[in-house]
């Protein structure tokens, strides 16, 4: 193995978020920490990031005054061990727009657009994590070989902590949880 080949020090060793939260926005870029491990996530394909940004478009809408939808910043699960994690939209109490790190408690909705090779962590692991975490609702894209994208929504269920079903979308997302919406997923 050749010098150059070593992976760097913080890819052995866990982080704290204290360590985390004086990285700068670049070195957090593509990347997201399960119980304090790095795991690099890969770039997205533009189809994956329009999907994203159509979903978080009609969501900002739908959610009205109280709510904010967006893209691309970390929701901080855990803070020991450190578990953040970068979903494709997030739903977010708009009075908590300027607070850092956004937590649980300043979300209601999490969106993950499934690509190959992130199957098995958004069908399984964050949806536990997110349902761990008290999220109110999750939503799982899949990116259909039809390339008319199928939507799973989830509601968690507080007693048991886990999610249960709710819709499935196929091309149109017509739905009144967490709020009234419609967004027409089929035009990408």
């Amino acid at each position: 193995m050749t010098a150059d080949m070593v992976a760097p020090a913080w890819m052995h060793s866990q982080i704290t978020a204290e360590q985390y939260d004086s990285w700068s926005a670049e070195q957090c870029a593509g990347i997201e920490i399960v119980d304090g491990m790095v795991v690099v996530t890969p770039s997205a394909s533009k189809r994956h990031n329009r999907l994203a940004r159509i979903l978080a478009n009609g969501l900002d809408l739908a959610a009205g005054q109280d709510w904010n939808a967006d893209t691309d910043f970390d929701v901080r699960l855990q803070d020991v061990p450190l578990t953040n994690r970068r979903p494709d939209v997030v739903v977010y109490r708009a009075d908590t727009i300027d607070v850092a790190p956004t937590r649980p408690e300043h979300v209601l909705l999490i969106v993950e657009v499934v690509s190959p090779g992130s199957e098995t962590t958004d069908r399984i692991v964050k949806a536990d994590q997110y349902a761990k975490a008290g999220i109110a609702f999750y939503w799982r894209v899949e990116q259909a070989v039809t390339g008319v994208p199928v939507v799973y929504t989830y509601v968690l269920d507080p007693a048991s902590g886990v999610y249960r079903d709710g819709d499935v979308c196929t091309g149109v997302i017509k739905t009144s949880l967490p709020f009234q919406l419609e967004i027409d997923l089929g035009a990408l």
